[in-house]
């Protein structure tokens, strides 16, 4: 897959020094593509297409819901609940056809396990549970961050000074880390493979470690004896650990933008 490259979005997230530059990018698509969702392209046919076909997850349509633009909201759901029930009519047939199956199965056949349906009753249901599996919020989202860590990675192969302000940042979350090692053996080899995955390693070991330090800290201040101890960097000790174990999801906005 070919990428766009835009490097500065990149830079401005690894110059943030939070817990993840790709965790900020992905957080600051995430509320434009909201936005976006409830505004004018609401009415785009090719955009109204694939909120009928996908719909929403449930915490996308929290935030959309939060967004307090109902009618935009309203209408999306309409037309997404009319495809929606089109799709379950077949469904919602098969089932029946294979709950009567089962029903007129010989009792001796049911006690052996041999009942009728039984297999077309799972597919019923895994075709039921496909219509709300889907979110266009979310694709988007994870096409827009695999965009962003390939042009990591560009940089990182091509800007000397990119490759020594990533090797001097805390890294990324694990989700991420796991992202860019899968994207790395296709997009940097040799030495600068080596390196990267090197320097990606030694930032989030030194990240977790200070980390360790920060949320015990933490959960010592709860302690009266340590009162008046400072709190360095400990009193968000929760939230980044959270946030650099399973991606931004607690805590401050990681993109003050």
């Amino acid at each position: 897959m070919r990428y766009h490259i835009d490097t500065i979005p990149v830079w401005d997230a690894v110059k943030l020094q939070g817990e993840c530059p790709l965790c900020a990018l992905r957080r600051y698509n995430e509320l434009i593509d909201v936005d976006r969702f409830l505004g004018g392209s609401v009415m785009e046919p090719d955009t109204r297409i694939k909120v009928n076909a996908k719909g929403f997850c449930p915490r996308h349509q929290v935030m959309l819901y939060a967004q307090k633009n109902r009618l935009s909201h309203a209408l999306m759901m309409h037309t997404h609940l009319k495809e929606t029930m089109q799709k379950m009519t077949p469904v919602i047939a098969n089932a029946r056809a294979a709950a009567q199956k089962s029903a007129d199965t010989p009792a001796l056949k049911r006690m052996v396990g041999k009942t009728a349906g039984k297999e077309d009753l799972k597919q019923a249901a895994n075709d039921l549970r496909a219509l709300s599996s889907h979110c266009i919020l979310c694709e988007s989202i994870e096409e827009n961050t695999r965009r962003y860590a390939y042009t990591l990675l560009h940089l990182y192969k091509t800007d000397s000074s990119f490759r020594k302000a990533f090797a001097e940042s805390r890294g990324v979350c694990l989700p991420d880390m796991a992202l860019l090692m899968e994207m790395a053996e296709e997009a940097l080899s040799g030495q600068v493979l080596a390196d990267f995955i090197n320097d990606l390693c030694n930032t989030v070991e030194k990240s977790l470690v200070k980390l360790e330090g920060d949320i015990e800290g933490f959960t010592l201040k709860f302690d009266y004896r340590n009162q008046d101890k400072p709190w360095g960097d400990s009193k968000d000790g929760l939230e980044r650990t959270v946030n650099k174990l399973r991606s931004w999801c607690v805590g401050a906005e990681p993109n003050p933008k």
